[in-house]
């Protein structure tokens, strides 16, 4: 595993190598940047369902969240920053510790970019891992969490924004789900060239 303040880039000759074996490129957006613009519909899906799960266990009211009938209240302090920074760092870590063998792997990344944090690896995945390790952050932090939270019945206000502010974040990954389902068979592996995604059926 490397850290590193920026993503790996597409190698060219990689590029031709993996073509030339067999291997399928997906069909997925060019940049991060327009991934982002992309999953920005996800973004209230996700919002939808997290809302949902929320609700099913405490009340989801705007007034907790600095908003009334006549005027928005938005308080940020040092603390908050931390909490949403922390944030990052976990779901990141959710991505990451599902990537087969990412200790000892010297093709798997992570890092933090001016576009937030990122998990990539080039290693040679199944399809189910791979979708795996796109949704966990999600399912986990967005799903999982509250529903255990609202039991526990400790699911206060600053937890309940933290959690909404992942789903949005996740957005990119259902996009990526998206792209998976619809383009990838079940019975393939895939592997990335930087940001480049390719497919392959298994042999």
């Amino acid at each position: 595993m490397k850290v590193q303040n920026r993503m790996p880039e597409t190698d060219g000759r990689l590029d031709r190598s993996l073509l030339e074996n067999g291997w399928s490129p997906m069909r997925e957006p060019k940049s991060v940047m327009t991934a982002t613009l992309f999953s920005i519909p996800l973004m209230l899906f996700n919002l939808i369902i997290t809302i949902g799960v929320i609700q099913a266990f405490s009340p989801f009211a705007l007034e907790e969240f600095g908003f009334s009938n006549d005027s928005i209240q938005i308080t940020l302090n040092l603390l908050v920053v931390l909490w949403v920074l922390l944030l990052i760092v976990i779901h990141e870590l959710l991505h990451l510790v599902f990537v087969p063998n990412f200790i000892k792997s010297d093709k798997t990344y992570i890092g933090l970019t001016y576009f937030g944090g990122y998990v990539l690896t080039e290693e040679s995945i199944a399809k189910s891992r791979y979708l795996l390790v796109t949704v966990a952050p999600f399912v986990i932090l967005s799903i999982l969490l509250p529903i255990t939270l609202g039991l526990l019945g400790i699911l206060t206000p600053l937890l309940k924004v933290l959690i909404l502010i992942n789903a949005m974040a996740s957005s990119v990954d259902i996009l990526n789900l998206i792209l998976l389902l619809t383009q990838v068979p079940k019975a393939a592996v895939l592997k990335n060239n930087g940001t480049k995604t390719y497919w392959k059926l298994k042999p």
